[in-house]
């Protein structure tokens, strides 16, 4: 994969993790080649993460993704010239209605597990992000995930905590401090990110 090659050439510290980011790239390519979608969850910066992340994948990231024909052509070109291929990813966190009401009722760590258990169907991804590896609402989607048939994905910081063995697989970006960590994962998912739509829309 020449992104991620490229990825490696500019930040060599992840050369550890590289084996790690090409299945997660190969798991991702599954998932949207079967029509199934991507799931993601993380608390603060990790949240924060996840909106960036589903925003890279739903538009266009860094070329031009024409719409299907078929689609294009029940569109018009009016839409057809200002949409975007999209690839479905639906970020946790962003659900605040949901939440709040969650929280209010229930124990909080169980919030994303609900979502996983509402929106999760066999053959779909969770990207389940969490810098230390063991918050709990990110470890309890995971498992949730693991029940209903979704590939778990976990990023996280060296340890890889609870999501490193809960996990189908983790990505582990060689860092200890909440900060270190935060930084090494953008480049890891905009890589991702870039495989992902060279490949499905060459």
């Amino acid at each position: 994969m020449e992104d991620l090659e490229n990825l490696i050439s500019r930040r060599p510290e992840l050369a550890s993790c590289k084996e790690d980011i090409a299945r997660a790239c190969d798991a991702f390519l599954s998932c949207y080649r079967a029509g199934n979608q991507v799931l993601l969850c993380g608390n603060g910066g990790s949240a924060a993460d996840c909106e960036h992340i589903a925003g890279e994948l739903v538009k266009r990231f860094s070329r031009p993704r024409p719409l299907p024909a078929d689609l294009a052509e029940k569109l018009g070109p009016e839409l057809t010239s200002q949409l975007h291929g999209a690839l479905p990813a639906l970020s946790l966190p962003s659900m605040v209605g949901f939440t709040t009401a969650f929280v209010n009722d229930e124990q909080p760590e169980f919030a994303f597990a609900q979502q996983v258990v509402a929106f999760g169907k066999p053959g779909d991804v969770l990207l389940a992000i969490s810098t230390s590896g063991n918050s709990a609402n990110v470890v309890h989607a995971a498992k949730a995930a693991k029940a209903l048939g979704l590939t778990a994905i976990g990023l996280t910081g060296e340890s890889g905590g609870e999501l490193g063995s809960l996990c189908d697989l983790t990505i582990r970006v060689p860092a200890t401090e909440v900060p270190r960590i935060q930084e090494l994962h953008l480049p890891v998912y905009h890589t991702l990110c870039q495989v992902v739509e060279d490949t499905l829309f060459p």
